[in-house]
Protein backbone atom coordinates (compact mmCIF):
# COMPACT_ATOMS: atom_id res chain seq x y z
CA UNK A 1 0.00 0.00 0.00
CA UNK A 2 1.31 3.38 -0.64
CA UNK A 3 1.47 5.92 1.86
CA UNK A 4 -0.18 9.12 0.99
CA UNK A 5 1.47 12.38 2.24
CA UNK A 6 -0.37 15.25 2.68
CA UNK A 7 1.37 18.02 1.45
CA UNK A 8 1.65 21.47 3.75
CA UNK A 9 0.33 24.36 2.42
CA UNK A 10 2.83 28.04 2.78
CA UNK A 11 -0.18 29.72 4.31
CA UNK A 12 -0.94 33.29 2.02
CA UNK A 13 -0.51 36.18 3.96
CA UNK A 14 -2.88 39.05 3.28
CA UNK A 15 -2.16 42.80 3.77
CA UNK A 16 -4.10 45.03 6.14
CA UNK A 17 -5.22 47.13 3.08
CA UNK A 18 -6.46 44.18 1.05
CA UNK A 19 -8.98 42.59 4.20
CA UNK A 20 -12.65 42.43 3.53
CA UNK A 21 -15.85 42.29 4.82
CA UNK A 22 -16.64 38.81 5.22
CA UNK A 23 -14.00 37.04 4.71
CA UNK A 24 -12.06 34.57 6.92
CA UNK A 25 -8.79 32.11 6.88
CA UNK A 26 -6.90 35.54 6.67
CA UNK A 27 -3.37 35.17 7.88
CA UNK A 28 -1.66 39.03 8.62
CA UNK A 29 1.25 40.29 10.64
CA UNK A 30 0.47 43.34 12.01
CA UNK A 31 2.11 46.11 14.34
CA UNK A 32 -0.22 46.85 17.35
CA UNK A 33 -0.32 50.36 17.74
CA UNK A 34 -3.20 50.73 20.47
CA UNK A 35 -4.89 49.05 22.69
CA UNK A 36 -7.90 50.04 25.21
CA UNK A 37 -9.98 47.45 27.51
CA UNK A 38 -13.35 48.00 26.49
CA UNK A 39 -14.78 45.30 28.68
CA UNK A 40 -13.93 43.25 32.10
CA UNK A 41 -16.39 41.29 33.77
CA UNK A 42 -17.20 38.28 36.21
CA UNK A 43 -15.23 37.05 38.98
CA UNK A 44 -11.31 37.16 38.61
CA UNK A 45 -11.10 33.29 37.95
CA UNK A 46 -13.66 33.44 34.60
CA UNK A 47 -13.47 36.86 33.69
CA UNK A 48 -14.55 37.98 30.67
CA UNK A 49 -12.30 40.77 29.10
CA UNK A 50 -12.46 42.53 25.56
CA UNK A 51 -10.11 45.08 24.43
CA UNK A 52 -10.39 47.15 21.14
CA UNK A 53 -6.77 47.01 20.05
CA UNK A 54 -5.70 49.30 16.73
CA UNK A 55 -3.41 46.79 14.53
CA UNK A 56 -2.08 47.65 11.52
CA UNK A 57 1.10 47.08 8.86
CA UNK A 58 2.37 49.10 5.78
CA UNK A 59 -0.64 49.38 4.05
CA UNK A 60 -2.90 50.38 6.55
CA UNK A 61 -4.31 50.03 10.12
CA UNK A 62 -7.68 48.27 11.71
CA UNK A 63 -9.13 47.34 14.84
CA UNK A 64 -8.74 43.87 16.19
CA UNK A 65 -10.75 42.85 18.67
CA UNK A 66 -8.81 40.96 21.08
CA UNK A 67 -10.84 38.44 24.00
CA UNK A 68 -9.77 37.33 27.49
CA UNK A 69 -5.96 35.79 26.95
CA UNK A 70 -5.59 37.78 23.32
CA UNK A 71 -5.64 41.08 25.63
CA UNK A 72 -2.29 40.64 27.16
CA UNK A 73 -0.88 39.65 23.94
CA UNK A 74 -1.53 42.29 21.88
CA UNK A 75 0.12 45.07 23.47
CA UNK A 76 1.20 48.78 21.85
CA UNK A 77 4.52 48.32 19.83
CA UNK A 78 4.01 44.16 19.52
CA UNK A 79 4.68 42.33 16.25
CA UNK A 80 1.90 39.60 15.92
CA UNK A 81 0.79 37.20 13.17
CA UNK A 82 -2.78 36.40 13.42
CA UNK A 83 -3.49 32.80 11.32
CA UNK A 84 -7.06 32.01 10.57
CA UNK A 85 -7.88 35.27 11.48
CA UNK A 86 -11.52 36.60 10.21
CA UNK A 87 -13.75 40.04 9.55
CA UNK A 88 -16.70 41.00 11.35
CA UNK A 89 -19.02 43.83 10.67
CA UNK A 90 -19.54 45.56 14.20
CA UNK A 91 -21.67 49.10 14.26
CA UNK A 92 -21.31 49.20 10.41
CA UNK A 93 -17.46 48.80 10.28
CA UNK A 94 -14.89 46.47 10.10
CA UNK A 95 -13.39 44.82 12.74
CA UNK A 96 -10.26 41.85 12.87
CA UNK A 97 -10.67 39.28 15.07
CA UNK A 98 -9.61 35.51 15.81
CA UNK A 99 -11.76 32.94 17.55
CA UNK A 100 -10.95 29.46 18.63
CA UNK A 101 -9.63 28.45 15.14
CA UNK A 102 -6.65 30.73 14.71
CA UNK A 103 -3.66 31.49 16.49
CA UNK A 104 -2.39 34.66 17.77
CA UNK A 105 1.90 34.51 17.74
CA UNK A 106 3.95 37.22 19.30
CA UNK A 107 6.63 37.77 16.72
CA UNK A 108 10.28 38.91 17.91
CA UNK A 109 12.23 37.99 14.87
CA UNK A 110 10.66 39.90 12.66
CA UNK A 111 12.02 43.51 11.75
CA UNK A 112 10.07 46.52 12.89
CA UNK A 113 7.99 48.57 10.48
CA UNK A 114 5.72 51.77 10.24
CA UNK A 115 2.46 51.68 10.23
CA UNK A 116 0.34 53.60 7.54
CA UNK A 117 -1.81 55.67 10.04
CA UNK A 118 -3.99 57.56 7.54
CA UNK A 119 -5.58 54.32 5.92
CA UNK A 120 -8.14 53.24 8.99
CA UNK A 121 -10.12 50.12 7.28
CA UNK A 122 -12.57 50.65 10.38
CA UNK A 123 -13.45 54.19 9.61
CA UNK A 124 -14.71 52.95 6.36
CA UNK A 125 -18.72 52.51 6.88
CA UNK A 126 -20.18 49.31 5.17
CA UNK A 127 -24.00 48.85 4.70
CA UNK A 128 -25.65 45.63 4.41
CA UNK A 129 -27.84 45.61 1.19
CA UNK A 130 -30.16 43.05 0.34
CA UNK A 131 -30.06 41.62 -2.87
CA UNK A 132 -33.45 40.31 -4.13
CA UNK A 133 -33.30 38.26 -7.49
CA UNK A 134 -36.65 39.55 -9.87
Amino acid sequence: MAESKQEMRKPVFTKVDQLRPGTSGLNVTVKVVDSKLVMQRGPQVRQMRLAECLVGDETGMIIFTARNDQVEMLKAGTIVTLRNARIDIYKGSMRLAVDRWGRIDVETELPDFTVKEDNNLSLIEFELVTVVDG
